[in-house]
């Protein structure tokens, strides 16, 4: 069946699933039926509240060559609301007063990966959530290895501060345990997604680690990672591992699952990285942890509450890399984000699978 033969309008009976991003196979969830229905004459009318370029709204409306995409701008929620009643999309998100003004809407393409914000109308409602899962994944891999070098090398707690003081001398000796190499360590992952998976194969291809995961979901193993198991395994996973890996997404089952305990059950030399969400990890308790000596130090591009106020007890930690939530930014992360914006336009007009379906049960 040709893709021209499937309207937009039967896009419905048909469950799209991850894209096919390097290193992990899709996962595309067969449909259950296509009805044949004749090609749709009117345009599709996409509403948001997000600034688009001219040249990204080009780009947007060339992925559908054979129909008309209209891209409405709106410069309020009021404005926002005039234009839904016509939306068959809405790029953003939609609260649940707005679906009252929304009887045409089908789909809407979330503007971050995480979706934990959902009220419960619109997670009830039958309108499809897609989210940029994976797509922020180089940027975030990136920054969390540069976060562990800086911990390993020592380059923030001892080489900063001397830089400040105009001051070059080394560290300990040759012998001494000031620099870390992360040469056949163990880095332990909390979910397997685009961060997890990236993070993996920077690891082990970069630096020879060897990986081991938990995944709530029942994917195949990639061939850089040595162990996946399901979320039960995360004590035991815990215990081995040199560095410790937040990738999850946030969900009643992992707010603040990195607690004393795990924190407690860590090796002493071992790193803690968190680079999903914040609220995956209680900040107090990492606070005593990096006070105390329970582990050698994290790198933070999230946290519980953001920002922190400056009194915070985190700032306090010499054994602490930050950055502000910032790692996914890039140029290149948003010629991504439009990509793959267009490759579900184009998806939606020819009622194909959509890429990074949301289930809006489970948060992820």
């Amino acid at each position: 069946m040709n893709e021209s033969a499937v309207s937009r309008r039967g896009f419905m009976a048909v469950a799209g699933a991850a894209p096919a991003a390097a290193g992990r196979e899709p996962v595309v969830v067969e449909p259950v039926t296509i009805r044949e229905l004749k090609a749709q004459a009117d345009p599709i009318r996409i509403v948001t509240m997000y600034r688009f370029e001219p040249e990204e709204i080009r780009r947007i409306q060339a992925a559908v060559p054979s129909a008309r995409v209209e891209i409405a701008i709106c410069a309020s929620r009021e404005e926002f609301r005039k234009r839904l009643p016509e939306a068959e999309v809405v790029y953003g998100s939609v609260s649940a007063a707005d679906l009252d003004y929304a009887p045409r809407l089908k789909w809407v393409q979330a503007g971050g990966a995480g979706v934990e914000g959902l009220d419960e109308k619109f997670r009830a409602s039958p309108i499809v959530l897609t989210n940029y899962a994976r797509t922020f994944a180089p940027g975030i891999s990136e920054t969390g290895i540069g976060m562990l070098l800086c911990l390993t090398r020592g380059i923030t707690k001892y080489y900063f501060p001397q830089f400040q003081q105009r001051q070059w001398k080394p560290m300990g000796s040759p012998k001494s345990d000031h620099h870390v190499e992360l040469v056949g360590r163990t880095m332990g992952i909390v979910g397997l997604g685009g961060i997890g998976a990236a993070m993996a194969r920077r690891a082990c291809y970069g630096f020879d680690m060897r990986i081991v995961a938990t995944d709530a979901k029942p994917l195949p193993k990639p061939e850089y990672v040595a162990e996946l198991r399901e979320p039960g395994w995360f004590p035991e996973m815990v215990r081995q591992a040199d560095v410790l890996v937040a990738a999850a997404p946030h969900t009643p089952q992992t707010d603040r699952m990195f607690n004393e305990a795990v924190f407690r059950r860590m090796k002493k030399t071992a790193y803690f990285l968190a680079l999903s969400r914040g609220r995956l990890f209680d900040d107090l308790a990492l606070v005593r942890a990096l006070k105390e000596g329970w582990i050698a130090g994290a790198g933070l591009d999230v946290f519980p509450q953001e920002p922190p106020p400056s009194s915070h007890p985190i700032f306090d930690c010499p054994n602490v890399v930050m950055t502000m939530h910032t790692s996914g930014w890039s140029p290149d992360r948003q010629v991504r984000l439009i990509e793959v914006f267009a490759d579900n336009v184009r998806r939606y007009a020819a009622g194909l699978p959509l890429v990074n379906v949301v289930d809006k049960q489970r948060g992820y």
